[in-house]
């Protein structure tokens, strides 16, 4: 039973928003300014699981993520999608034109500067979290000073909405990933979607031949992320995402990476939220 949520940001964030689709609205939050912070209530028992971006369609994966789940020992037990919309928002009353400077996460801030092209005396500032800059403008008052976040942040922290969706790519997913401690409950018979990490050598066909084996065992390869090995030069860790229609293929391939590829490990066996 889910009775806490560790999630980056704050009350109105989008990781907010994500908690209260996958979950529910009457799980307690446990508000994080940075993602070592969200795992670190998971491993320290603080919460019962935790939310994490992934990736987003713009803007490409968030590759630390990765690593801290792999590090942790921690395992994806779900995912969500979430359409994200930036909205511009102040303090009631104030139009664009005496706006001064936005703050906001950098990632919502590149995500948005068409936008802001048309609206050059606007100063562009970033900052730790796009809803808690919302909160941030509430508390102070600060006049002249807006923030980009979701709706339900205008909501909570009462403030106008100067923009609607000013996002350049209007159609602007985020993946998420839904993390506990231990391993899915998710029963084996609805589990077609899987993340796994292995090593691979810097040389001619050791990615290639653990891909091929993927794609005879009727895997689809949804993504493909490398991070090199710090203290190892040029030897990589890969991190996939796999689909399936059938979970005896998957185990399948599972028993001759294991063999071929260093370093293998199941991140999480869960169901494909896109289907």
């Amino acid at each position: 039973m889910i009775k806490t949520v560790a999630i980056q940001g704050v009350k109105g964030s989008y990781h907010h928003i994500v908690s209260e689709q996958f979950f529910d609205k009457n799980i307690d939050l446990i508000e994080c300014l940075t993602f070592d912070r969200v795992v670190e209530a998971l491993t320290t028992k603080e919460c019962d699981a935790a939310i994490m971006a992934l990736e987003n369609s713009i803007a490409g994966s968030i590759i630390p993520n990765y690593a801290l789940i792999d590090n942790y020992g921690l395992h994806v037990v779900g995912e969500h999608y979430l359409d994200i919309q930036h909205n511009l928002m102040a303090l009631p009353g104030q139009s664009i034109e005496d706006i001064k400077e936005v703050y906001s996460h950098p990632m919502a801030l590149l995500q948005c500067k068409e936008f802001f092209k048309k609206h050059p005396h606007i100063k562009l500032v970033e900052d730790k979290d796009t809803a808690e800059v919302a909160d941030r403008i509430n508390k102070n008052q600060l006049k002249g000073v807006g923030a980009i976040a979701s709706v339900l942040a205008a909501d909570i922290f009462e403030l106008d909405i100067l923009a609607h969706s000013i996002q350049t790519i209007k159609h602007n997913e985020t993946r998420f990933a839904i993390v506990k401690r231990t391993n899915s409950e998710v029963a084996e018979e609805d589990i077609n979607k899987a993340s796994l990490k292995f090593e691979a050598n810097h040389k001619r066909g050791s990615l290639a031949t653990i891909l091929n084996v993927m794609s005879d065992c009727k895997l689809n390869l949804t993504k493909i992320q490398s991070l090199p090995i710090i203290d190892t030069p040029w030897k990589y860790a890969f991190f996939v995402d796999v689909t399936f229609a059938d979970y005896n293929d998957f185990k399948k391939a599972k028993s001759i990476i294991e063999i071929m590829g260093e370093g293998f490990k199941v991140l999480g066996e869960y169901k494909n939220a896109k289907l």
